[in-house]
């Protein structure tokens, strides 16, 4: 496979339901290569975790979706590409907001207790074989007016008072991903893993979860390589992705 950087190739969409949805039909009619990345001014239907619909001011954020090629990763890298591209995009962010920015199981990106982002990774198999990762950035940049919610939404002209050039910016977003995406490629597992842990939220301290109905207290340990989230109370506990919500 020829290697071409992530956003080589940025294609520029003035409104689309979802840029994930765009750029896994680029896939599928294989108009798309490895590092293409599509970029949305506006969504009518972005999506988040969990069935969250992704709200954003037209050509105020960053909302993008890259492919990346995984025929050469195993199934057991499913939460290390979500690592990388997470620690990716945080070490962009960190760079405008500093050390008080971190990755928020699974992939979230928050400043202090507010967040400032989301990453949602869709996959497309071919049997047992993983060929390709739409990874989907949303990342609120200019925006400063946010509906009512109870995520305590935060942008970046927010924190620093300052406004950034979209494209400038996603640019230097690109870089920051494929220094992660290629230290998954060479096998540096263990070094994403330790970052991951290093940039947790809430690591050390006692959370909010919701359990179904259930709203529980819990010290958060960490994140295993297999991406379940550790905590301790009366007993050791840990949560697939998808299991558990923060409260």
């Amino acid at each position: 496979m020829p290697h071409y950087p992530i956003g080589h190739k940025l294609t520029i969409l003035d409104s689309v339901d979802s840029s994930n949805n765009y750029a896994m039909g680029q896939v599928q009619l294989r108009k798309a290569e490895h590092g293409s990345a599509y970029f949305a001014l506006e969504q009518t239907a972005g999506k988040g975790q969990r069935g969250k619909q992704w709200q954003s001011e037209p050509a105020t954020n960053i909302m993008v979706s890259i492919v990346l090629e995984t025929s050469q990763l195993a199934s057991s890298d499913l939460f290390y590409l979500s690592m990388a591209m997470a620690l990716g995009a945080r070490d962009w962010l960190a760079k405008h907001t500093g050390e008080e920015t971190r990755v928020k199981w699974p992939n979230d990106l928050f400043w202090r207790d507010r967040k400032a982002g989301g990453i949602l990774i869709e996959n497309k198999w071919s049997g047992s074989e993983w060929q390709f990762a739409i990874v989907g950035l949303g990342i609120n940049v200019n925006q400063v007016v946010f509906e009512e919610t109870g995520r305590k939404p935060v942008s970046l002209r927010q924190i620093t008072g300052k406004t950034y050039d979209l494209m400038e910016e996603t640019r230097k977003l690109f870089e920051n991903l494929e220094l992660r995406w290629k230290q998954l490629l060479d096998g540096k597992r263990s070094k994403l893993h330790e970052d991951y842990q290093a940039y947790l939220f809430g690591k050390g301290k006692i959370c909010r979860f919701r359990k179904n109905t259930i709203v529980f207290e819990s010290l958060v340990v960490g994140v295993d390589s297999n991406g379940e989230l550790l905590t301790r109370d009366k007993t050791d506990r840990r949560f697939r992705v998808g299991e558990i919500e923060w409260v």
